[in-house]
C-alpha cells in the first residue's frame, strides 16, 4: 500500500457525535472500532467521562457494536473498556495491524464491516487503512495530550495538509 494513501482516512469528523451513525449501518457496517486517547475521552485519563458514555450510547442506539481498541497498557484500557461495557483490544500496537486483527475477530465481524475511528493519522488511520477497514478521523478531543504525541502533531499537521483533509 502506497504510505500517502495509507495515511488518509476516508473523512474527518469534528467529533464521534457528528459521524452519521446511521448511514453507515445502512451502507453494512456493525462495528466501530475506537481509539480512547483523545477519541473516546481526554488523554491518559483512568476513567470514561460523560462524554464517552454519550458516545457508546449513540453508536449502539445505530445498531453498531463498539470495541475499544487502544495501544494504552491492558490495566487501564480494560478498566475503561469494562466501564463502558464495551470489548477492548490492549496494546493493539497501531500503526501495525495486530490490534486491528484481533479486535476484528473479538467481534466477530469481517475487515468490511468495520470502521477504525480515531485521532491520530500516525496510529489509527494507518492501522485501519492497513488492516482493510474504512477509516474515519476524528479532531483530537481535548488540548492537553501527553509529549510525544506533541511531537508527532507538527508532522501531522503537514501531512494533513499535504493530503488535504
Amino acid at each position: 500500500m502506497n504510505i500517502f494513501k495509507a495515511m488518509k482516512p476516508e473523512k474527518v469528523y469534528e467529533s464521534l457525535v457528528l459521524i452519521p451513525w446511521g448511514d453507515l449501518a445502512s451502507e453494512g457496517i456493525n462495528t466501530a472500532l475506537l481509539d480512547f486517547d483523545n477519541t473516546l475521552g481526554p488523554d491518559h485519563a483512568t476513567e470514561p467521562e460523560n462524554y464517552s458514555y454519550k458516545c457508546v450510547k449513540l453508536i449502539q442506539d445505530h445498531g453498531l457494536r463498539c470495541c475499544l481498541v487502544s495501544n494504552a497498557k491492558s490495566g487501564r484500557s480494560a478498566k475503561i473498556a469494562e466501564m463502558l461495557n464495551i470489548p477492548v483490544v490492549t496494546y493493539a500496537n497501531k500503526p501495525g495491524t495486530s490490534g486491528i486483527f484481533r479486535a476484528i475477530e473479538l467481534m466477530g465481524a469481517a475487515p468490511e464491516q468495520c470502521v477504525m475511528i480515531g485521532d491520530q493519522v500516525f496510529t489509527d488511520v494507518i492501522a485501519g487503512n492497513r488492516a482493510g477497514v474504512r477509516t474515519f478521523m476524528v479532531e483530537k478531543l481535548h488540548k492537553p495530550e501527553i509529549w510525544y504525541v506533541m511531537l508527532k502533531r507538527p508532522f501531522e499537521k503537514l501531512v494533513r495538509l499535504i493530503g488535504r483533509f
